[in-house]
Formats: structure tokens, sequence, C-alpha cells
């Protein structure tokens, strides 16, 4: 790698750790820590929104997507459409008015509204260990950038190196420092892949001459992707949009339902067709240039197996010219690091207000960010035993939606929803999920583990919320 885009990157990173020092003296509570006061415009959020949403899980699991896929790899954005859009219109409207009124930090708190202390712990505990699991599945996404683009730099190092910048400057600067750098590096990453990223990248594989040589027809088609993929991309990542503790920081953060709205909306376009395309065209194009022996001196040649995750890391790193190269990198490492920062924030307000709340009712400042530094470290430890990005980050999901969904939907849709009922789902989905997951068994039809863990959950919910229904009656 050249030195002018090692400094490049430097500078970047400097740039991220100054963020964060900038608001460590600024956060006055954990009103300003994780919901950066209540007060944040709906271009700031939206912006994080999408950042978060499609950072470098989605941006390094898009890429591997589009190498073995081609474009119909796109579909699994379009979920994001779907999902922010029907949060804004129906999730937003309640959630916003209980923010307000209560002053709630966490997506948890929201339960607490409707449901007993033991339902708000059990959802608290497994959206805190889902989004250490996301959290981790970013680590791991910059650590595969940094060790197939920098040199000598390999997996573990690289690891290291993502965890200590991402946890550093989240734990001090808070939801302010993570809306605003999201807003930078979201910024930075549309214009990369906009600007350099895909015209450089099209012209050095030989266009489209070159593709249509490189890949099968089928790779240039939206419509070679199967119903049951589309069903398991549907149920794994459209509830997020309702289950997701990042998303309500973000609504508790805008300074009012109007700006939420917009926000979401605004981020659903962006997710799909923008990001999905761009996504997928360049780890096409990551498998062209493969096929046509560009990552030979690299020691990946196009005789042997390579991880479809790699294709786009190494496309950059082949093909791109000095100083390109640096402006592509940060551009990714923006996407990785507006994830994995979010997704902290997440688990810590899990961890410190919902689980473990301060007993003298007072919320410390500096117990909020050691916190966020301890789950950090476990992130980062959880990362360097997995391997697949993608694989972690929709097993993450799974589990989170598969626990909190069924009793989510209830609190909106019923009048008194059944504490017993809830905590029944939630246990029963997320065990369900989580045990068929670790089982390894081909499940019928080709449906993933969470599918049949929203549907336990609903049945359970539905037996039990009867139940207890008609005994009250009597």
């Amino acid at each position: 790698m050249h030195p002018v885009d090692i400094v490049l990157l430097i500078v970047y990173f400097l740039a991220m750790f100054g963020v964060g020092a900038f608001f460590l003296r600024r956060n006055k509570d954990d009103d300003d820590y994780y919901v950066g006061g209540r007060s944040m415009g709906s271009t700031h959020i939206g912006l994080s929104v999408v950042a978060t949403d499609v950072g470098g899980g989605f941006s390094i699991g898009l890429g591997g997507l589009g190498f073995t896929m081609g474009l119909s790899g796109s579909w699994m954005l379009f979920t994001g459409l779907m999902g922010a859009w029907l949060a804004g219109v129906f999730l937003i409207p309640k959630v916003f008015q209980l923010g307000a009124k209560h002053r709630l930090l966490t997506y948890p708190e929201v339960f607490g509204t409707v449901y007993s202390r033991p339902v708000v712990l059990v959802a608290a505990t497994i959206s805190a260990l889902g989004y250490l699991g996301f959290t981790a599945s970013q680590l791991l996404a910059g650590a595969k950038l940094a060790s197939a683009t920098i040199g000598p730099l390999n997996q573990t190092t690289a690891l290291l190196v993502m965890g200590v910048l991402a946890v550093g400057y989240t734990s001090m600067g808070g939801m302010k420092a993570v809306i605003y750098t999201d807003t930078v590096q979201w910024m930075i990453l549309l214009l990369g892949l906009i600007f350099v990223g895909v015209p450089v990248s099209y012209t050095a594989i030989g266009g489209m001459d070159a593709i249509r040589e490189a890949v099968p027809p089928s790779m240039l088609s939206l419509t070679q992707v199967e119903p049951i993929t589309l069903i398991n991309w549907a149920f794994t990542i459209l509830p997020i949009w309702f289950v997701g503790m990042t998303l309500y920081q973000r609504i508790f953060a805008c300074r009012d339902e109007r700006t939420a709205r917009r926000a979401w909306f605004m981020a659903g376009l962006l997710e799909w067709p923008l990001m999905a395309f761009l996504g997928v065209t360049l780890g096409l194009f990551g498998r062209v240039a493969w096929q046509q022996g560009a990552f030979a001196a690299m020691g990946y040649p196009p005789t042997d197996p390579l991880d479809p995750e790699l294709g786009l890391p190494l496309l950059l790193s082949g093909l791109l010219p000095v100083g390109m190269l640096g402006i592509m990198l940060a551009a990714y490492f923006s996407a990785i690091l507006s994830t994995a920062d979010s997704c902290l924030m997440a688990a810590s307000g899990n961890v410190n207000t919902d689980l473990f709340p301060s007993k003298a009712g007072k919320r410390s400042l500096f117990r909020s960010q050691s916190v966020t530094l301890g789950l950090g470290a476990a992130a980062l430890i959880l990362a360097s035993q997995m391997t697949s990005v993608l694989d972690l980050m929709l097993q993450s999901y799974a589990f989170m939606v598969s626990g909190l969904i069924i009793p989510t939907i209830a609190l909106l849709a019923l009048k008194r929803p059944s504490s017993k009922a809830a905590m029944g789902a939630m246990l029963v989905g997320g065990g369900t999920t989580t045990g068929l997951m670790f089982a390894g068994w081909a499940l019928p039809l080709g449906l993933d583990a969470n599918i049949f863990g929203i549907a336990a959950a609903l049945a359970v919910f539905i037996a039990l919320q009867l139940t207890l229904t008609t005994s009250s009656d009597t």
C-alpha cells in the first residue's frame, strides 16, 4: 500500500477520535450520551439510520452477494426500504410519544410502559446479546477489509486496530459523536462509491464486454433469486426496524415526531435502490477481476476458491490507483464504523439503563462510558472467534427478531397485552431460533431458523393472551 493511501487513512482515523474527544467534554448526562439531547434534525438522523443499517456487514456482505449472485443480491436491501417505511407509519407515532412522555432512553423501556419489570429484563438481555454479536460482525468486516488491502497486516492485528478505534471514540463521545460521524461517514461512502469505486473499477476490468464474458447472464439479471431466499431475508431483516435498539435511540433523539418520520422515509430510499445496487455491483466487479487473474499476484489465483467477502476488498486493493485506494478504504471503514459504534451504544444502553440501573436513581455518565468500553472489548473477543461477517450479522438479527417482534407488535396493536404472554413469546421465540441455529439441522423448505422461532413465539403469545384474558373475565 502506497504511503499516500496510508496517510489518508491515518488522517481519517485521527478525525474520528477527534470527534469522540470533542463530545467527551460536552456530554452532561445520559440524555446527551444515549439520545443526543433529544434535539437532532431529520438529515443527521436519516443519514445515521441508513449508515447504521447499511454498515460494514452489509457493505462487505453485499459485496459477497454480488460476487456469488450478481445483481439479484440487491433484493436483500429491499427489505430495508419496506421496514423503514412501515416503521415510519406504524411505529414512530406511538413510540415517539412514549419516549417524550416518559423520557425513555432505550427500547426495553418502551416495554416497561406496558409490561412488567421481568419482561423488560428479558427484552434487554436479548437486545444486548444481539447487538454484542452485531458489533462483533462489524469489527470482523473491518478486519477483513484491512487485512486484504493493507500489505503485511494480518486479520488478527487488523481486528485489534478496528476495535480500538471504534470502541475508543464511541465510548468517549456517545450518541452525538455517533450521529455526527455517521453523517460524515455515510457521505464519504456514498461519494466514494459513485465517483471512485464504481467508475474506476468498471474501467479497470474492461467494461461491459469483459463482464459479459466473465460471468453468466444470470448474474446480470434481477430475477435470479429463489423465492425462499426472499422470504428468509424478509423475516430476518424487515422486523429489525421494529425491534432495533439503535433505531429507538434515534427516534428518541429526534426533536419531534415529524422529524423522525421524515428521517425514516429518507433512509429507506437510500438503502434501496441506491446502496443496494452500488454494493452488489462492486461485488460483481470483484468476481470479474478475480476470474481475470487480477488477484493472482496477491496470492488469490482464479484456480483457487476465494472467500466471496474478500472479492470487494481485493478489487479495491488491486485495481485502484494511489490516492484513490485510500479514499475508498476510508469510505468502507466509514461504513463499518458507523454500524459498529451504533450497535455498541445500543448494547451499552441495554446493560447500563435496563439491566443494571443506578440504585440511587441517577445515571452516571462515567459509568455509561465504562460499560461501553467493556462491551466493546467483549465484542472484539467474539469477533476473533468468527469467520463470516454476513453469517454473524444475520444470526444476531435472527436472535433478536424471533424473541422480540411478537411482544412489540402486541404492544402496538393491543390495548392490554399480557406480560406473561410477552414473556412466554420471548423465551420460546428466542430459544427456538437459537436451538435450531446451533443444532445445524436442515430445516423444511430451506427456511431460516428465525421463521420457526417467530411462529413459535406467536403461537405461545396467542395461547397465553387468550387464556389469561378469559381467566380475568371470569
